[in-house]
């Protein structure tokens, strides 16, 4: 291991030490916690879009579901919260194994069909009874909140969101999600099972969001279609990644730290040109950064590729 990786690997563990002390300090926990949740959002949406190329407009459904299963079993089933999360992400994958044969479908096509699928299934849950899927006003959550506990959970989420990218880059099914991005039918003539690695990657990308999704319901202590279900979640997931660079592991995280101080200063004192803000990144960004941060400094530094992943 290279002097570069034992200092990364260092200041990553300082961070994560300095971390664990934020709730006990009482300082900036949201607006951390958020961060967090981001880097959570950017990162499971790196696997399929980063490396195996797909855009789903609808990661939101995820995020969606996630929230709703943890609303529902802790409000009407009294299960504990931290069992709901774990639901949460089983329901996060057989979600992503009913919306996967969207995945036959290419580009726009795919983006398009996949957006329309959160838009359905945000529309069966609204109009479910009331008793079961809260109705329009959704559920509140008050009788469990715990801040702390859900910190600490959104804190161990992220790392292994992180840490999972790293793994899938490194593995042989990373390999072949970058083959299947660049030249699906010549990846099926070298022999990679395109079909299953495609599925391996969607039910990757749904379970961190769908656990996101929940730890967030968690500590904010209600959900509503509209909050459960709004685009933004998608459009921010995506515009975090790709400021830092899709494709490689630390360029989500980088994005995410950088563009949401950038977000939150915005909100604060300009609230109103904050989805303008976000249209003007994105116009930059593929005009004059389409790899992300990382990218550029890959191409200025080609050495950093060493390290720099």
């Amino acid at each position: 291991m290279n002097r570069y990786k034992i200092f990364l690997l260092s200041l990553l563990a300082a961070v994560i030490a300095l971390l664990l002390f934020v709730p006990i300090y009482d300082y900036k926990v949201s607006f951390i916690f958020y961060i967090l949740f981001w880097i959570t959002m950017a990162s499971s949406f790196n696997i399929i879009y980063g490396l195996t190329g797909y855009l789903p407009f609808g990661f939101v459904a995820f995020y969606g579901i996630g929230g709703y299963t943890t609303a529902f079993l802790v409000t009407k089933l009294h299960i504990s919260p931290l069992l709901a999360i774990v639901c949460s992400a089983l329901m996060g994958a057989l979600l992503a194994v009913a919306f996967f044969p969207t995945l036959r479908l290419k580009g726009i096509y795919f983006a398009i069909v996949n957006f329309s699928c959160a838009l359905a299934l945000k529309t069966i849950i609204s109009n479910l009874p009331e008793e079961i899927g809260g109705g329009s006003a959704g559920f509140s959550l008050t009788s469990v909140y715990n801040p702390v506990a859900s910190f600490y959970s959104m804190l161990a989420l992220a790392i292994i969101a992180v840490a999972a990218a790293y793994l899938v880059t490194k593995s042989k099914l990373g390999i072949a999600l970058r083959s299947i991005k660049q030249d699906q039918f010549g990846a099926e003539v070298l022999g990679v099972h395109t079909t299953r690695m495609k599925l391996y990657a969607w039910i990757i990308c749904a379970i961190f969001p769908a656990m996101a999704g929940a730890i967030d319901t968690w500590y904010t202590a209600i959900i509503d279609p509209e909050t459960g279900f709004n685009v933004m979640m998608t459009a921010k997931a995506i515009l975090y990644g790709m400021f830092g660079g899709f494709g490689t592991v630390i360029g989500p995280l980088l994005g995410t730290v950088v563009l949401y101080n950038i977000d939150d200063f915005v909100w604060a004192y300009f609230p109103t040109f904050d989805v303008f803000l976000l249209g003007l990144v994105l116009v930059l960004l593929v005009m004059f950064l389409p790899a992300g941060i990382v990218g550029a400094i890959h191409r200025r530094f080609p050495k950093s590729r060493s390290f720099l992943r």
